[in-house]
């Protein structure tokens, strides 16, 4: 059996990879979490899984992760999305670790550490940002608060971190403490979430602009509040201090109010972000992706005087781009999807097919059925060769006639064993109640061209 012949390792192109994804259709099979006291639990672990009944879980920064709760007999995820889109709920984020860059060189670190300026964050206010090795690679996509002028927060995807900013400073000599703070997230998310945060911390949070911070007490616990999240909902994020120990004193008030408004306990909403075109790191990007290919070239400052790691690399690119030659096989876009309602988690990464080779030419990261367009959607990677140019940080504004055919499983499939029909579509499939900056500048572009 020659390697493309393998199931691993199927006609793809990942030449530009070093590390290529495993694109083996091995399904679920069924197996059980272990726990043991090798993955941390966090402070809202009982919680969630002994108390409000979780009942699946993944490992997210080496942390177990609660990924249910709802039944799937009494609508699974999908229920989930109902009260999250409708009314409002509280998540267990805790895995998202904060780590703290604090010291008189706090600010010219994290300047050096993320590709967009660090120096043009006011203290009390946060960023979306990216951080990359020196070959252009996305390391982590944290939320970056800067809760002082010497203090910053990473509050980190699912990839290592505190180690490689520990590492960048061997030799550098920043002088700064890195740690992991004992500082643990929940996220309050959905149409009534404001109403929620009024009545847990008052009046004054609905003053917090997007990415904005707030200091507050909860119980008599000191937190940290943000007008951020992962929902393309409405939605706050309650960053709990010393939360070993004053974890359940936040907690169970907020979660009181959540149901008293109607709301639930859920896990993170991926059906939510998926259509609102928020990545998630490990499924959409790695550390071998390109923020050209994953449409976050809006990272990449053309202005920004400081010297930063891949700095260089991405530069590179930008320019290679410009000029008409796009330096990457692959390219992530939005996907229709026919085939029957996508309403939990994939198991595997989807293959991709050219229609008119039958060639597997590309992967789906993250799929799902949305119930507004009532159809499934997915984020995916294909050949940039067969898409529209230009490519630089291309997000499409409309549905293209563009066809790929996905390789669903049989329980999605139309006809089993049969790939289904797929077209690129418009992202984010719906709008977020906070647009990116990706979004804002597409939103700008498109008033200024209706002007």
């Amino acid at each position: 059996m020659s390697r493309d012949d393998h199931p691993n390792y199927p006609s793809v192109d990942q030449s530009d990879r070093v590390l290529p994804r495993n694109l083996r259709q091995t399904g679920d099979p069924g197996i059980e979490m272990l726990v043991s006291t090798r993955v941390r639990k966090s402070p809202f672990f009982h919680k969630s899984f002994n108390e409000e009944g979780a009942w699946r879980c993944t490992v997210y920064n080496r942390i177990y992760h609660p990924r249910g709760l709802v039944d799937p007999e009494d609508g699974g995820a999908m229920a989930e999305y109902e009260a999250l889109t409708n009314s409002v709920t509280l998540w267990d984020v805790a895995v998202e670790r904060q780590i703290r860059v604090k010291g008189p060189d706090a600010e010219a670190m994290t300047d050096y550490l993320i590709t967009r300026d660090a120096t043009e964050i006011e203290p009390m206010h946060g960023r979306y940002v990216i951080l990359c090795n020196e070959d252009g690679g996305i390391l982590n996509d944290p939320v970056l608060l800067r809760v002082d002028e010497d203090e910053f927060w990473f509050s980190i995807s699912d990839s290592t971190l505190m180690q490689w900013i520990q590492g960048v400073n061997v030799g550098m000599d920043f002088d700064v403490e890195v740690d992991e703070i004992d500082v643990a997230p929940m996220q309050i998310q959905g149409p009534l979430s404001e109403d929620v945060m009024v009545e847990v911390v008052g009046e004054e949070v609905s003053e917090i602009p997007y990415y904005g911070l707030m200091e507050a007490e909860i119980n008599g616990a000191d937190v940290l509040v943000s007008q951020t999240g992962f929902s393309g909902e409405k939605g706050f994020e309650v960053y709990v201090k010393d939360a070993t120990k004053h974890a359940e004193r936040v907690w169970d008030p907020v979660l009181d109010t959540v149901k008293d408004h109607g709301g639930m306990q859920i896990a993170p909403g991926h059906h939510r972000r998926i259509a609102a075109g928020i990545l998630s790191w490990g499924q959409d990007m790695d550390h071998e992706t390109s923020p050209f290919q994953v449409n976050l070239g809006y990272h990449v400052p053309d202005d920004k005087d400081g010297e930063y790691i891949g700095k260089e690399a991405l530069e590179r690119q930008k320019a290679r781009i410009e000029d008409g030659e796009y330096p990457f096989t692959l390219k992530l876009v939005g996907l229709k999807m026919a085939g029957e309602p996508i309403r939990d988690y994939a198991p595997d990464f989807w293959l991709i097919s050219d229609p008119e080779t039958g060639e597997e030419c590309g992967y789906v990261t993250s799929p799902w059925w949305s119930p507004d367009l009532e159809t499934n959607i997915a984020l995916g990677f294909v050949p940039a060769e067969k898409l529209e140019a230009p490519l630089d940080d291309r997000v499409y504004d409309a549905d293209l006639d563009t066809e790929f055919r996905v390789h669903l499983p049989d329980e999605y499939a139309e006809t089993p064993g049969e790939p289904v029909f797929a077209t690129v579509a418009k992202v984010p499939f719906k709008e977020s109640v906070n647009p990116s900056a990706r979004e804002q500048a597409k939103l700008s572009a498109k008033q200024a061209a209706e002007e």
